[in-house]
């Protein structure tokens, strides 16, 4: 039986997924990108191959994404971040939709129609403003786990507006609010929703909205805020850290389907 792999390196995590002949999981495996993306790729193939009892002889395509897909070299193709998380989306949906994937360096906001083409997509400029570093940087100023802000916001009952965007002036404006005895799940709460302003100011919704990504797997406070400013129901696919990989893992699917390939 033919599998496939892709592997989404992301500038924090690294996520790769195998599937069968019928697009099903076999195995997954998910770490910290690090320094050393080679490596970092070769680990995460050997913990995936190990779970699903497979060789490496069995992997008939391969398609890197994200961040890091430059630096795998065993993986047969490459394919943007943009267009793994549209195509992994609309296999769970086929339907038109706008995909909002929250990453740790970017945000992306990508249209597709009810066949799956992308029709459009935006990008965040280039600031953590808006992103899962963003966020990664709020915890590390309140001295806190990265999983402990969405349990915090959770229990927010008074949410601490911030009137900066910017990661570094945001930093210094909740050192003021802490030392003004506000707090922390406001605090939280406020971060939150400023990453949901930065999404909401780059583009429009239409058809189904679906969110994507570990921001969006680890923070369902932050989907709900999502919900509440574009006014519109979010889905969100099984294991949606792993949706870039998942599409790009289609992607080599398909690239097998249609001939051999060569890595």
């Amino acid at each position: 039986m033919p599998y496939f792999c892709g592997i989404d390196i992301g500038a924090s995590a690294a996520k790769l997924i195998i599937l069968d002949h019928q697009r099903q999981t076999v195995a997954k495996a998910v770490r910290r990108s690090g320094i050393d993306y080679p490596a970092t790729a070769r680990r995460c193939l050997d913990e995936a191959l190990q779970a699903g009892g497979l060789a490496e002889s069995q992997i008939q395509g391969s398609t890197a994404t994200g961040y890091g897909r430059d630096n795998v070299a065993w993986a047969c193709g490459k394919m943007t971040e943009i267009a793994c998380h549209g195509k992994g989306a609309f296999d769970f949906y086929r339907r038109a939709m706008t995909v909002i994937d929250i990453g740790a360096q970017d945000s992306k906001v990508i249209h597709l129609d009810d066949h799956g083409f992308r029709t459009s997509f935006r990008m965040n400029r280039k600031c953590a403003a808006g992103t899962g570093a963003f966020l990664e940087e709020i915890a590390y100023r309140l001295d806190l786990p990265l999983a402990d802000l969405n349990s915090l916001a959770e229990r927010s009952t008074k949410e601490s507006s911030l009137g900066s965007f910017c990661t570094v002036f945001a930093a210094t404006e909740i050192l003021e609010k802490i030392r003004a005895g506000e707090k922390i799940e406001d605090i939280v709460k406020g971060a939150f929703r400023s990453v949901v302003k930065r999404v909401l100011e780059m583009d429009t919704i239409d058809g189904m909205l679906v969110m994507t990504g570990g921001v969006a797997a680890y923070n369902p406070a932050l989907v709900r805020l999502i919900e509440e400013s574009f006014g519109a129901a979010v889905c969100v696919p099984p294991d949606p850290q792993f949706t870039g990989a998942f599409g790009a893992a289609l992607f080599a699917l398909e690239a097998a389907e249609k001939g051999p390939t060569r890595c």
